[in-house]
């Protein structure tokens, strides 16, 4: 699988796709205010402890006070405010806890009130950014992200990914990182790790706990609220954590970005820095690799399948409901239990893909069609684990209900990614709204070879807008002329000004509109 990173840069900030065999499966957008992303972690300040909750309320800079449970404290929390207290009071130099004698656990089952008071200074993670109402989540359990590890201060245990499935390769790194690792720091071993050398995991482990010090450094002299150590930029973190042999490219638009990745790609991997290039070609990044387009087509409520039949995706406050339909082009089976089959394999496919792309979380409930064969409902089951299976994002996925429905659940640390994907229509001066226009040649075509091949007419005319018409009729092997030899049939062309440029009509020979017979559905 070939995957490639684009950055688009804009004025007000960039916006990231992640593309898969040149299909888009992740779009992210970083504005230049883009504070309190997942990973920063701040001094902040104790506002208000709710004992009903068991949590606390923390200033972090953000309109809203951030909210901290208990649970999220972490095991060693005393040995952190210690720790804090005693750089803020100048009395520890000694940054990467040599040294220094760790404090007892807090209990798992406590009061928040009793480590925690009123206007208490702490150091806080951010775990999951501001989303709708909500102020950000905090985490007292800290941790620094690199390419194959995570630095987690005040513990000594060193885990490894239970994606690495080898027991001799888990053993290897359990050796080398204990080997290497400093006192009072512990180590999660990341998947990428499997198979990497120790000078890379050793390089790894220094930059991060380079990063602690530094970070640590302005702590000393820090005020409430400032940001003590930042999780580098978005285009940069989904380098570090997707970075591998399957990536192809990395296409950025602006010149200050490129230098910035081929930098970070230059330290963690330099024999990737050539697959960063600079865009400078004459149309924007996005328009000149369709995903401009893509976009348009997969962010709306009804998303087509490529082999018929649609999705609909409705979102409410408590959860997303997704209904699959079969269309009225997707009956090419002989019954239908295999119709019903083959529309929901291709669903699965489409759904796992739109919760990375809009990065859907809470419960997500799926309607699939109806079937009756308990093969081809764990057929099903098993297609939605294998497309999630890409997925960084924490999930659970339960098999099909008696009633044809599954459940989902998975973690959102992001505000959702909501595109409109309508446009103002040009006929009614921006009182209503139409189907993206960048989509309208694609499905008049669709709707020609139903009428072609399906209703067999042997004479077409469509009616449409004079731009529609330019398009379809332009050069000498224009759009028109390739109909005539896929369908032996010329197509007459009528231009109608008076159509909106996302509309057109099928015509019978004395003027009246055809209408596109449609099959009944399977449900």
């Amino acid at each position: 699988m070939s995957t490639e990173l684009l950055i688009d840069s804009a004025q007000n900030g960039s916006r990231i796709a992640l593309l898969q065999d040149k299909s888009l499966v992740e779009l992210h957008s970083e504005g230049m205010d883009n504070q309190f992303k997942v990973g920063d972690i701040y001094l902040g300040t104790v506002r208000k402890i709710v004992n009903g909750l068991n949590a606390a309320f923390i200033d972090v800079g953000y309109e809203k006070d951030a909210f901290l449970h208990y649970q999220d404290l972490g095991a060693n929390f005393n040995s952190l405010t210690k720790f804090t207290k005693m750089v803020r009071n100048n009395n520890y130099g000694n940054y990467n806890l040599k040294g220094f004698e760790n404090e007892s656990e807090i209990d798992k089952i406590g009061k928040i009130s009793n480590p925690l008071a009123k206007n208490q200074q702490i150091l806080v993670q951010v775990v999951k950014e501001p989303i709708s109402t909500k102020g950000p989540r905090l985490s007292c359990e800290l941790s620094l992200p690199g390419r194959y590890l995570v630095l987690v201060p005040f513990s000594d245990s060193v885990n490894v990914s239970k994606k690495i499935r080898s027991n001799e390769e888990r053993k290897r790194l359990l050796r080398l990182i204990n080997s290497i690792k400093p006192a009072n720091f512990g180590v999660i071993i990341r998947t990428v790790a499997e198979g990497q050398s120790v000078s890379d995991l050793d390089k790894d482990l220094r930059n991060l706990l380079s990063s602690w010090e530094e970070g640590m450094g302005k702590l000393m002299k820090a005020k409430s609220r400032d940001k003590i150590i930042g999780e580098m930029s978005m285009a940069s973190s989904l380098v570090r954590d997707l970075l591998n042999e399957s990536f192809d490219a990395i296409t950025v638009e602006e010149e200050s970005t490129y230098d910035q990745i081929r930098s970070y790609i230059r330290t963690i991997a330099p024999e990737k820095e050539k697959i960063v290039k600079l865009h400078n070609g004459k149309a924007k990044l996005f328009e000149s690799f369709g995903i401009e387009k893509q976009i348009k087509s997969l962010f709306g409520q009804t998303v087509s399948l490529p082999q018929g039949g649609y999705v609909i995706i409705e979102h409410t406050e408590a959860l997303h409901v997704i209904d699959v339909n079969s269309g009225n082009k997707s009956n090419q089976e002989s019954d239908q239990e295999s119709t019903a089959l083959k529309t929901n394999l291709v669903a699965a496919k489409e759904i796992g893909r739109q919760l990375r792309l809009r990065d859907m979380g809470g419960i997500i409930v799926v309607d699939f069609i109806d079937m009756k064969k308990a093969e081809n409902k764990k057929a099903i089951f098993e297609a939605m684990n294998h497309e999630l299976k890409f997925d960084r994002s924490k999930h659970t996925v339960l098999p099909l209900s008696k009633f044809g429905l599954m459940q989902i659940t998975r973690q959102r640390v992001r505000p959702e990614v909501n595109i409109v994907t309508k446009e103002t229509c040009p006929s009614c001066n921006g009182t209503g709204k139409i189907q993206a226009s960048i989509l309208v040649a694609d499905k008049l075509e669709k709707d020609l070879d139903h009428m072609a091949t399906i209703q067999n007419l042997s004479k077409i005319q469509i009616g449409l807008h004079p731009y529609l018409h330019a398009y379809f009729t332009t050069g000498v092997f224009s759009r028109r002329v390739k109909w005539f030899f896929k369908y032996n049939k010329w197509v007459k062309l009528i231009k109608d000004s008076s159509l909106p440029v996302t509309e057109y009509r099928f015509l019978d020979e004395s003027g009246e509109e055809i209408e596109l017979l449609v099959k009944s559905e399977t449900e």
